[in-house]
């Protein structure tokens, strides 16, 4: 069986993702088999799992930083956030269904043996398994059976080592007060604690580490400074969504719809040169970008509905007919589309009163591509591979042509296009026969989440907006305007700039961590 350690945090985004990567890396590169686990993961950035099957995305990356491909045995239960009271609940890869707060923290008991049988069949198959917690071990309404902290570091008779965040301040109290609200037994199994995100001269912390030391009877393993390392987070906690200012160079903007879905998604545009991406929550917020994307969403009926609420519609057809490019991803494909049909309640679910609703549900779309989806109980997730077709020569998009794209679908809705026969091909032709999306002038649709991590369609996808903006940008030079005269460069390599990346925070948490502490606590477990 594989030893394990296992960190825990004093509460949501204190780092652990990071640090749980940054020693999955460290583990592979000293020789050993290592794998990431977490029990229970909530996040709308999801991914499909080598066995097509729906796993979260933060253990997708650990596995990578592992070298290995993500199974969904990595993380058993999913929990995908569809409104503030309730989630879409997701087991060994498939949707097991819709519960609120209440029911699912009955039903969690119930999770346990699948739990558990996950993470014995990968520990059989691995030397080290790090597991990562979830939030605090420390909420008391929560601790009677727990299934992600305590509860899974007993039932993987794993060491502890608690993380806390001295970016926003009160670290010292955020480790403590959690010791402190931990029964005896789970306070023993803490073996030491590391502090994350620090800014500017240690010495000056060392006397609190000091008196932290002493009160907590813990070591302090490790200061680690906080870092720009660059790979893909876990969830709506991530500053990322809250940017919404334009800094120059081609101007992407994102529509953050509330129910937002794998905005994952877009990270990979952030890191090519002289690309912008922001979001925006406000129809006034649009502006005149260089592209407008409406992003996945993880209820795509009540977002849409949101959509008109907030006013989106009149301004994304002023943007369609400025000749902006815009794009749909999943959800938001669906969305630019005629109508979004409900008749399983997939997404509608009761009424206010608990009643179930007689008549299926639907919200009209923006009706700008001739599409009509239907949503249905099954979630379709498969990975995927293909090319882009030959697209209309009139077309924003046209040289995106013959491209070789990867990605991966995960949606409920079914959607067909209304044209008629001899419609075209779509957008892409994917290896297992199937097309996928549609491209009508400037607007691009598709379901596959990921694409933009194909290196060469990210480079001419970026192109597009650079000539695009070149040219505009000659017209205005034209009439006294700046012409910014954007190039695109040498295409990153994203796969070789991420493992660099990881290679980078290995070395980081080398310099920062007690690493040989780490590894004997492992050998001996917890205490």
């Amino acid at each position: 069986m594989a030893k394990t350690i296992m960190l825990q945090g004093t509460m949501s985004n204190v780092g652990k993702s990071y640090l749980c990567a940054g020693l999955c890396r460290i583990f592979r590169q000293d020789g050993f088999r290592v794998a990431p686990f977490k029990a229970q993961n909530m996040a709308l950035n999801s991914c499909v799992s080598i066995e097509g099957l729906e796993m979260g995305r933060a253990q997708a990356v650990q596995a990578e930083a592992c070298g290995i491909a993500p199974s969904v045995l990595m993380n058993p239960v999913l929990l995908k956030p569809s409104s503030d009271r309730g989630s879409q609940v997701i087991v060994n890869g498939h949707i097991y269904g819709e519960m609120g707060a209440r029911e699912y923290f009955s039903f969690r008991q119930k999770l346990r043996s699948r739990i558990f049988e996950s993470f014995h069949k990968l520990s059989q198959d691995y030397d080290i398994i790090v597991i990562e917690g979830a939030g605090s071990p420390a909420e008391i309404n929560l601790m009677e059976n727990d299934i992600v902290n305590m509860g899974m570091a007993r039932m993987a008779g794993s060491p502890v080592l608690l993380v806390g965040d001295i970016d926003p301040g009160g670290v010292f109290a955020q480790l403590l007060g959690t010791l402190d609200l931990l029964p005896p037994a789970d306070r023993k199994r803490v073996r030491g604690m590391i502090i994350n995100k620090f800014r500017g001269d240690p010495t000056i912390l060392y006397p609190g580490i000091d008196e932290l030391s002493r009160r907590a009877e813990k070591p302090v393993l490790g200061l680690v400074p906080f870092t720009d390392v660059s790979l893909p987070e876990e969830d709506s906690l991530s500053g990322e969504l809250f940017h919404n200012e334009f800094t120059g160079g081609i101007d992407i903007c994102i529509i953050r719809f509330p129910r937002i879905s794998n905005f994952t998604d877009f990270q990979p545009l952030r890191r090519e040169k002289g690309i912008s991406v922001r979001y925006a929550m406000r129809a006034g917020d649009l502006g005149s970008p260089d592209l407008l994307i409406l992003p996945g969403s993880k209820n795509t009926i009540n977002d849409m509905k949101w959509l008109r609420e907030k006013g989106f519609p009149d301004e994304i057809y002023r943007l369609m007919e400025e000749g902006v490019p815009i794009m749909g991803i999943c959800g938001g494909y669906e969305m630019l589309g005629e109508e979004i049909l409900d008749p399983f309640h997939v997404e509608t679910g009761d009424d206010e009163d608990g009643e179930g609703l007689e008549e299926p549900n639907s919200v009209e779309g923006l009706c700008i591509l001739p599409l009509r989806t239907i949503l249905q109980k099954e979630k379709f997730t498969e990975n995927e591979m293909g090319h882009i077709n030959a697209l209309p020569v009139d077309s924003v998009f046209s040289t995106l042509s013959g491209i070789q794209v990867s990605g991966y679908e995960m949606h409920v809705g079914l959607s067909e296009i209304r044209i008629g026969d001899g419609c075209g091909e779509g957008f892409a032709s994917l290896s297992n026969g199937r097309k996928d999306g549609w491209v009508q002038g400037n607007v691009l649709g598709t379901f596959l989440h990921g694409i933009f991590e194909s290196d060469d369609f990210r480079g001419e996808f970026c192109d597009i907006l650079r000539r695009r903006s070149n040219k505009r940008n000659e017209d205005l030079a034209e009439s006294g305007g700046l012409n910014r005269n954007l190039t695109g460069g040498k295409v990153l390599s994203l796969t070789g700039s991420r493992d660099k990346q990881f290679d980078r925070l290995a070395e980081i948490l080398r310099k920062s961590l007690a690493i040989k502490d780490i590894y004997k606590i492992m050998e001996e477990g917890p205490e």
